[in-house]
């Protein structure tokens, strides 16, 4: 039982994960400090997209499970939970390296406007600090 609750809260720490390396981008615009967190998450996650390596995550769930009495499952954490809701026809080298290259891509516009967005911010306040003094 225990094996089996731990199993389950890596499963939900995995998926947590990957929604962060997803969505953290757009969530910077709002918790600018999340940054520090994001960055490392993304080029792991690409990293794992690209190399074609799987997660340490998913063997230690994997081993979680079989001590539980259940049953573990030979292929990815992507493409035991997700495949079926994103991917029917199965989970191919090309499209991992894809999901790696979007990731990298879509992060890098996000964190191009955030920059610009603080730079425009420091440039207004600048502006209003040497009206206030001069």
């Amino acid at each position: 039982m225990l094996y089996a609750l731990i199993a389950d809260a890596v499963l939900t720490a995995h998926l947590l994960f990957i929604l962060l390396v997803g969505l953290g981008g757009v969530l910077a615009f709002f918790w600018p400090r999340l940054v520090f967190v994001h960055i490392p998450a993304v080029c792991w996650g690409a990293y794992v997209s690209l190399s074609g390596r799987i997660c340490p995550l998913t063997p230690l769930e994997q081993q979680l499970r079989v001590a539980a009495g259940q049953q573990g499952y030979a292929d990815g954490f992507i493409d035991h939970y997700l495949v079926a809701l994103i991917y029917p026809a199965g989970l191919t080298r090309s499209i991992q390296i894809a999901i790696g290259v979007a990731v990298i891509g879509v992060n890098v516009v996000l964190y191009g406007l955030l920059l610009y967005r603080w730079v425009c911010t420091r440039r207004r306040e600048d502006r209003r600090g040497r009206s206030i003094q001069g």
